[in-house]
């Protein structure tokens, strides 16, 4: 009989594995990619660049950026098995995630997708690397064919964020809008084991291929909780409208039992760093929604102190996140799918880590429900009665 361990809810604290990919440290306020720190990665190199320290080990030299940089726009390519059904698929009912899900496993066959357990190393970095640019592809035309648009293909002297914003808008952007989404994502490509990544090893851990992996932390990503946030942190900016209405707008959420979404983190018990570097972004790119922004920010920061003094709630990536990101000219519907265009990186990095350690993750359940009958006691409840 197996023996059963009493962990937290929601596994918190609980380490399932090992892993040499990043790590957040909560009580200290950082994280980190590899041993290097994540925000200042995002103050100091490209998209690019980060992604190589995650899918090779180490940043690249100039030489393995310019080789890198070139392989990730040949790569990013509109399958043309997705191609053929943008339009129907754009006016499909659902969240714009559950298309995006729904046109990886399309493209999977052209993508020559495999099962992981079925290959090698080297392989599996390939794909994972093909996977990861394909992303950004199949968000962006999905997004151009619901307004009607055709898919944009973008100058091959982009990086990963200016490449993605031309895609989603059809125009080439500004330095700064690219650069400030740029810091986003890179904020954003991992984060320990938050839902969505743990929800890819388990797949990845069954050995099923990298379109069955990222379609399925696509789903984790979509709950509110998760990655839905980034929009609703907007959507409260809008209900707030003028900043003097902040306090009692906190009061009447907290009375109705809601989450003040963008503030608290599960993890971070001081600030979230990725936070305090996007409210840096946000405030270097100026405007009426980014004054407000930062004045709504102080003053729901001041009611939440008041009414939980024991319990700090600062404000987490989510708040930022939706007014950069609106500030870079995606519209809201984008939020989310966007999160999703770093987060694959980290996704699929996860899934190739977890192949190579070719150990199924199968935890158990503690039952708590009625207990059955015990068989000795009614043998003919053992043989079946009338054998059906």
């Amino acid at each position: 009989m197996t023996t059963l361990i009493d962990v937290p809810p929601g596994l918190n604290g609980v380490a399932v594995t090992d892993t040499t990919i990043g790590d957040v440290l909560g009580d200290e306020g950082r994280y980190h990619y590899r041993g290097l720190d994540a925000p200042t990665l995002a103050r100091q190199r490209s998209f690019d660049e980060v992604w190589h320290l995650l899918a090779v080990g180490h940043l690249p030299d100039p030489v393995e950026r310019a080789v890198f940089e070139a392989g990730n726009a040949a790569a990013r390519r509109l399958p043309h098995s997705v191609e053929a059904v943008l339009e129907p698929m754009a006016r499909a009912t659902g969240a714009t995630l559950g298309r995006v899900r729904a046109a990886l496993s399309l493209a999977a066959a052209d993508l020559d997708l495999r099962p992981l357990i079925d290959l090698d190393g080297t392989t599996r970095a390939v794909q994972a690397r093909t996977v990861a640019a394909v992303m950004p592809v199949l968000v962006a035309a999905l997004h151009r064919a619901s307004l009607g648009l055709p898919p944009v293909t973008p100058d091959d002297d982009l990086g990963h964020a200016a490449a993605y914003l031309q895609m989603v808008t059809g125009e080439r952007p500004t330095a700064a809008a690219a650069r400030a989404l740029e810091q986003y994502l890179i904020l954003t490509i991992d984060h320990g084991f938050n839902a969505s990544t743990f929800t890819a090893r388990v797949v990845a851990s069954t050995g099923a291929d990298l379109a069955d992996v990222v379609g399925a932390a696509l789903g984790a990503l979509a709950g509110p909780l998760h990655g839905g946030a980034p929009s609703r942190a907007l959507d409260a900016l809008d209900a707030i409208g003028d900043p003097a209405r902040t306090e009692a707008w906190v009061e009447a959420e907290l009375a109705a039992g809601r989450r003040i979404m963008g503030f608290g983190h599960a993890v971070y018990r001081t600030r979230d760093p990725r936070s305090d570097l996007l409210r840096e972004v946000a405030v270097g790119i100026g405007g009426e929604l980014i004054e407000r922004a930062v004045e709504v920010e102080r003053r729901i920061l001041a009611t939440l102190a008041r009414h939980k003094p024991d319990r700090p709630l600062p404000s987490n990536v989510e708040y930022f996140a939706g007014v950069v990101m609106a500030a870079s000219g995606l519209p809201r519907s984008m939020f989310t799918p966007t999160f999703a265009v770093s987060r694959t990186v980290g996704w699929v990095t996860h899934a190739v880590e977890q192949a190579a350690q070719a150990k199924l993750i199968r935890p158990s359940s503690r039952y708590t429900g009625p207990l059955p009958p015990d068989p000795s006691a009614h043998p003919s409840w053992v043989s079946g009665g009338g054998g059906r």
